[in-house]
């Protein structure tokens, strides 16, 4: 790359650096994580074919995106806890902190950080940045429907609204529980009950691959017949605070179906088998 070339391709970053680093600072709550997140994407520009790149902006936030991901991800897998240990530390610029600080809030960075990686990045770029699923769902490795289910579960958390849709932790439970009663006795009807007519299952691939589910369901009916007469090793476990179920030979999770609800019923079922996801998760089993 000629000097001319460096020089034009760096003009069109700079057009896009405070926008990124807007984007970078709400999914990670630290001025100079998101001044290294962008800056990665910088380096990654400059080493692409970008002749290759239809839409600069586009591609910029994806890689950043990406990059995020990765940041948060590996913070979850060290189990580090912002707030106490310094993520939120002063920036190298305090004017530019403080600036990025009023325009989100301590309190939505709190919100945000008791999000999963994938929910964080999800919601930060549909409902803060405006980002459609179809260009989020390649970013998080999920489906456009999966990633939708991703930021309606951040929402409602992000909203101050009851996780579970109104259902209290109790009932919740109590849903769970009668859930793998009924897939464990084959119980269909019993089944349908307790699932919403529009009910969504996800199984990730790990899952697809090795237990014979299908990868998206959609509807009562077809979800039931996903699991009647099966999950006879399932236990009931708390998926991030939230009842659950979990497949755990020898005591370690190998699988993990997290529910989402509401009114009473179960609205969404995600099936996670990846060993790196099941990592992000905090897996109690009861």
């Amino acid at each position: 790359m000629t000097g001319d070339e460096q020089g034009w391709l760096g003009e069109r970053f700079e057009e896009n650096r405070s926008r990124l680093t807007a984007i970078a600072y709400r999914m990670l709550g630290s001025g100079s994580e998101a001044d290294d997140a962008v800056q990665e994407a910088w380096l990654r520009l400059s080493r692409s074919d970008v002749d290759a790149i239809d839409n600069l902006a586009g591609w910029l936030t994806t890689v950043v995106g990406r990059v995020c991901l990765d940041m948060l991800r590996s913070r979850k897998s060290r189990r580090e806890e912002p707030l106490d240990s310094g993520v939120y530390e002063a920036a190298e610029n305090p004017e530019q902190e403080a600036v990025l600080a009023d325009s989100i809030g301590l309190a939505m960075l709190v919100v945000l950080e008791s999000l999963t990686p994938a929910e964080r990045v999800a919601f930060v770029l549909h409902d803060m940045f405006a980002m459609p699923f179809e260009e989020i769902a390649p970013i998080v490795g999920r489906s456009e429907v999966a990633t939708r289910q991703l930021a309606s579960r951040a929402r409602r958390r992000v909203q101050g609204a009851e996780p579970a849709g109104g259902t209290s932790v109790g009932s919740r439970r109590e849903i769970v529980d009668a859930f793998l009663a009924a897939s464990r006795g084959g119980d269909f009807t019993a089944l349908l009950a307790l699932l919403d007519p529009d009910v969504v299952l996800i199984a990730d691939d790990a899952t697809v691959r090795t237990g014979g589910i299908d990868k998206e369901v959609v509807g009562a009916e077809r979800v039931a017949a996903q699991f009647a007469g099966r999950a006879r090793a399932a236990q009931a476990a708390l998926i991030d605070g939230e009842p659950g179920l979990v497949w755990a030979p020898g005591g370690k999770a190998r699988v993990v179906f997290a529910f989402t609800f509401r009114e009473g019923r179960i609205t969404g079922i995600d099936i996670v088998g990846d060993a790196d996801r099941l990592r992000e998760l905090d897996v109690v089993i009861l």
